[in-house]
């Protein structure tokens, strides 16, 4: 159920041949985010267990399950910040429900990710799937 937009970065990374590749590719792509302004990098929003700093601030427009969900987010290590640009492909835009039904530890092993990243990057990332699913799941609930 990957985004378009997921589907395309998938494209890109069976293209490039190596990792070194594929890291500047990630890195690229949280260049591309916007920042987060310095008053929403607040506890609440802090993801815990990234070795990294990270915030997430979703954005749900409408209530209940069919509510869209989009969040904006920032970290201070560059492949992390690429990290959440490859997040944002794959949840942007979906309804709350679809959210929590997306199998993302399948989606991001297509980019092969698993045998690439850090423990504590595959941490991180973890810890940031589950945030990104906590507050949809808030979000379809209310």
């Amino acid at each position: 159920m990957a985004s378009e937009a997921f589907e395309e970065i998938a494209e890109t990374f069976e293209f490039l041949d190596d990792w070194e590749d594929r890291y500047r590719h990630v890195i690229e792509l949280g260049r591309e985010l916007p920042a987060l302004d310095d008053a929403v990098k607040v506890p609440a929003t802090k993801v815990e267990g990234c070795a990294s700093q990270v915030w997430l601030l979703p954005r749900i427009e409408g209530s209940g399950p069919e509510a869209r969900f989009d969040f904006d987010g920032e970290s201070d290590a560059m492949i992390v910040q690429g990290l959440i640009a490859i997040l944002h492909a794959l949840y942007s835009g979906l309804s709350v429900a679809q959210v929590t039904a997306v199998d993302a530890p399948a989606e991001l092993a297509r980019l092969g990710l698993n045998d690439h990243l850090s423990a504590q990057r595959s941490n991180g990332l973890r810890a940031m799937v589950e945030r990104i699913r906590k507050l949809a799941a808030e979000a379809a609930a209310a």
